[in-house]
Order: structure tokens, then sequence, then C-alpha cells
């Protein structure tokens, strides 16, 4: 079984190295659906496994210059406090165990489809951020605006484990349209650190890591990362973006029922 879940590990790596995004959204999914791993055990695991693996590319991205500080700390100052906020409120939520699994794998479901839709239109959302008025309202509200995304990202991530990729690039791309591309994805990644951190070992305090499955992935994911980068230099992002998106819009539909079950 820790040789499938290193398997597991490479397969995420090399999308996450393909396409830059995808860990959270394709892992936790993968723990629950096809090794019946609890979602919360699912989440909590990637969570610092996100961290971890994030971590060294936020380094690379800050030794290139291509991190901005006062994007990531805006992002920082609402999420770590709503990622605090969510552990608490699942502590005091976890009385039933099948209430907890439907919550959060329900969420994750959902937060799949939005990160598929982020990914198939985020070149819109960038033309409409610029357009008349939006642009104004956008400028005139920039910083309070970053903070309230990094709440949503916050809340978000804690309890899927998704969002600190795919969502939070696209909200950037939203937010700092005449960001280059390279810097939008050196914040989002160096934000991502220490909010995977923070609520990652909030839910290892919750009993919700394990640390032997955490091991094996980790043991698979680094040398997927670095095949996907290097294949990603010739697979054209045109047909990567639709595809992991036709990838997620199919695992968010069949968890997005445990809401309506």
């Amino acid at each position: 079984m820790d040789f499938g879940y290193s398997v597991a590990g490479f397969f995420v790596g090399a999308i996450v190295g393909l396409t830059g995004v995808g860990g959270g959204s394709l892992m936790t999914p993968l723990l629950v659906l096809l090794f019946g791993i609890h979602p919360a055990v699912a989440v909590g695991t990637d969570l610092l496994y996100a961290a971890m693996t994030k971590a060294g590319g936020a380094v690379v991205h800050g030794r290139n210059g291509t991190v901005d500080w006062r994007i990531v700390a805006a992002l920082g100052t609402g999420s770590v406090p709503a990622a605090a906020l969510t552990l608490w409120w699942l502590s005091t939520h976890s009385g039933s165990a099948y209430g907890s699994q439907s919550l959060i794998s329900g969420t994750l479901g959902v937060a799949l489809v939005l990160t598929a839709c982020a990914l198939l239109f985020r070149a819109r959302l960038q033309a409409l951020a610029e357009r008349p008025g939006i642009g104004e309202f956008r400028e005139r509200h920039l910083r309070t605006l970053t903070i309230a995304t990094g709440a949503v990202l916050g809340m978000l991530v804690t309890i899927s484990s998704v969002g600190a990729g795919a969502l939070g690039t696209a909200a950037l791309v939203f937010l700092y349209p005449r960001l280059s591309a390279v810097r939008i994805v050196g914040s989002d990644i160096a934000h991502a650190v220490p909010l995977t951190l923070v609520a990652g070992m909030g839910h290892w305090w919750l009993g919700n890591v394990d640390w032997t499955l955490l091991g094996a992935l980790l043991v698979g994911s680094l040398p997927g990362i670095a095949l996907g980068s290097q294949i990603a230099a010739r697979m054209p992002e045109r047909f990567l973006r639709p595809l992991l998106a036709s990838m997620l819009f199919g695992i968010g539909g069949k968890l997005s029922l445990n809401l309506l079950g």
C-alpha cells in the first residue's frame, strides 16, 4: 500500500510540475476515492505535504526576486487567522464522524469545481479586471480585497486542502492584472507555505495527519515534480489546462454529492 501511495505522489507531483496547480485538487480526492482514506486525514496529511513541497519552490522564487512580499503579507493577514478560526470550528463540531466526513468531502467537491472554472476562464478573469468601473473599484480597495481573498482561501484550504494553487492564482490574476505571470505564481506559492503549514499543524493537533502516509507521498512526489517540470517545456499549456480542468470537474461533481446527501 505504501508503494501505491508513492505512485500517487509521483502522479500528482508530475501534474504539479506540468501545470503549476493540482496538488490539493488531485491528491486529496485520490486519497479519499482511490485509497479510502478518511477525508479529514486526507486533508490534514495533504496540507503538510503541500507545505513541504512548496517551501522549496518559495525559496527559489524568493532568491530570483519573483515574489511580491507585500501581496504575500496581505493574503496572510486574512488567511492565517481564517485558518485558525476554521480549525477551532472543526474542533468544536467533530462529534459526528459521518457529519464531519460529509462536510469535508462535500466542500472539497465544490472547491474542485471552482478550481476547474478558474483554470478554464483565467484569461476572462484577467480581462474582466481591466474593465472600467471594476478596475477603478479594485484599485481603491486593493489591500482590503487582497486580505478578504486570503480569508476565503484560508477557510477553504483548511477544510478541503484545495484552493491555495489554482484559486489563489486566479484571484491574483483578477486583483493584479498587470503583475507578471511569474510573480503571480511566485507570490501564490510563497503565501501557500505558511497557510498550509498552519492548517496542517492544526489538523495534526486534531489527529488528522498520517505521518507514514506523508512520507510515502513525498518519496513519489519529488521525482514526479522534477520529471513534470522537464516535460512542461515541450507540452502546450492549452492542452494541459483543459485536461486538468476536466479531471477536476469529474472528481468534484462526484464529491459534491456529499453536500446533497
